[in-house]
């Protein structure tokens, strides 16, 4: 149902075909209503209809909105094809994905292909035998729907001048991959955060369960794998995360104590892995993070030479990045009662997203200045939220790395210098002052014992 929703909000076919269905369906039954309940076209204006037994007008309005509109569509489509070209050989391959679930484009495709239909399932109403008819309160309503489309119209080109903006492409991943980290980690991050895994006993009698197909893990349906294995007294273990490629007939899964467990469950363990040929974003904060670092990727390549673009990426990254940090990480080992380990899920961890986030960037803007200082910013921002150490000393390492490889002027070199000389003076006062913290903490606690 998830994934079915998931297509359902993105692409071309179900939005726009459900709003001209809809409105094809409109003006069928209204057009039926009027003939059948003639008071009904009392409403139209006799300025716009002086005769309401006029079928020949209601038939050219009728059929002018419907090949006009069509033209419109035809224009509207090259504009997307034109849109979507650009923005695949100027930024990445991968942002198609919010540009093809983009909810404004899937409108206006609605709405003129929805015009459309309603007046060609409105034209037939208008006859002049047996007996002259002209549904005039339907043509009214198509009269309507086409200043609508004009006012669209204009709305859309204004968007899509918007939309191929990189600063509004960057702004709208990140926001889709916040939103993406809110649904997986909602809590804010505590010192239980870093607690230890408990002990697992019993893997070498874990039984593997193959891929049914080859593909990129894309939604991991944690509930229902809890439920199967608290229900089967199972203990399931996945061993790849989500965004990562499985082939067919790899291991997927393995079961502890799974010897009988019957092909029904062994089906409804499988249905919980959504697999599909390319990534998502419905739990890859990954995928989100590779899109941003692409763009800035393609902005500091030689061809482009564009670091604007590219610190713009960054400012994004380091956005996404304090998200990740500040909250607590997602639950790997998922209990059924509390003291029962059932379903152990990788998730990706701070390290593997700090690493796909800037590592790329950090090597190929060796000899870029003003990169190479907009990362240490970035890396000054995240060190300024975080509270435990060992994400502290993760953050402070990538900076280092960027000061250590860079090829750059003296001059230059001693700006990042400085700069990181800063960023580490904080990160030493901040232990500093968690140790202080943590020591008046413990005497409170003598205290009161």
């Amino acid at each position: 149902m998830r994934h079915a929703l998931y297509v359902a909000r993105g692409g071309f076919l179900v939005r726009p075909l459900a709003i001209a269905i809809v409105l094809g369906a409109a003006g069928m039954l209204l057009s039926w209503a009027e003939e059948q309940s003639p008071f009904i076209s009392v409403w139209a204006p006799a300025v716009l209809f002086p005769s309401h037994s006029d079928p020949q007008v209601a038939q050219v309005i009728l059929g002018g909105i419907a090949a006009s509109i069509m033209t419109v569509v035809s224009i509207v489509f090259a504009i997307l094809l034109m849109t979507l070209t650009l923005a695949s050989m100027q930024f990445s391959p991968r942002i198609l994905l919010s540009f093809v679930r983009d909810r404004v484009t899937q409108w206006t495709l609605g709405v003129f292909l929805g015009t459309f239909t309603y007046c060609i399932a409105a034209l037939p109403a208008a006859h002049s035998s047996p007996k002259p008819f002209a549904p005039v309160t339907t043509v009214m309503g198509a009269m309507i729907l086409a200043l609508v489309c004009v006012g669209w119209l204009l709305f859309f080109i204004h968007h899509i001048s918007q939309a191929i903006s990189v600063n509004h492409i960057v702004d709208r991943i990140a926001g889709e991959t916040e939103s993406i980290i809110d649904e997986l980690m909602p809590h804010q991050r505590s010192p239980l955060a870093s607690r230890r895994p408990p002990e697992m006993h019993g893997r070498e009698r874990e039984q593997p369960v193959a891929s049914p197909s080859s593909g990129y893990i894309r939604f991991v349906d944690t509930r229902a794998l809890v439920a199967i294995a608290r229900q089967r007294r199972l203990r399931i273990r996945l061993l790849r995360r989500v965004g990562q490629f499985v082939p067919q007939g790899a291991p997927l899964f393995t079961l502890l104590d799974g010897e009988h467990i019957s092909g029904e469950d062994m089906q409804a363990l499988l249905a919980a892995v959504d697999i599909g040929p390319v990534r998502t974003l419905q739990q890859d904060v990954e995928f989100g993070v590779i899109q941003i670092a692409d763009i800035a990727l393609r902005a500091i390549s030689p061809a482009v030479n564009d670091p604007s673009t590219a610190i713009n990426g960054i400012d994004q990254l380091s956005r996404i990045v304090i998200r990740w940090i500040s909250r607590d990480p997602p639950d790997t080992y998922l209990s059924s009662p509390s003291h029962v380990v059932r379903v152990i899920v990788p998730w990706i961890t701070t390290s593997e997203l700090l690493d796909t986030a800037f590592e790329q960037i950090r090597h190929y803007a060796k000899s870029d200045l003003a990169v190479s200082l907009r990362l240490l910013r970035a890396f000054g921002d995240a060190l300024s939220i975080s509270e435990d150490s060992a994400l502290r000393g993760l953050v402070l390492e990538r900076a280092r790395r960027v000061v250590d490889g860079v090829e750059l002027p003296g001059e230059d070199v001693d700006r990042l210098r400085g700069r990181f000389d800063a960023i580490e003076r904080a990160a030493r006062a901040q232990a500093r002052a968690d140790k202080a913290e943590g020591y008046w903490a413990m005497l409170d606690a003598r205290g009161a014992l």
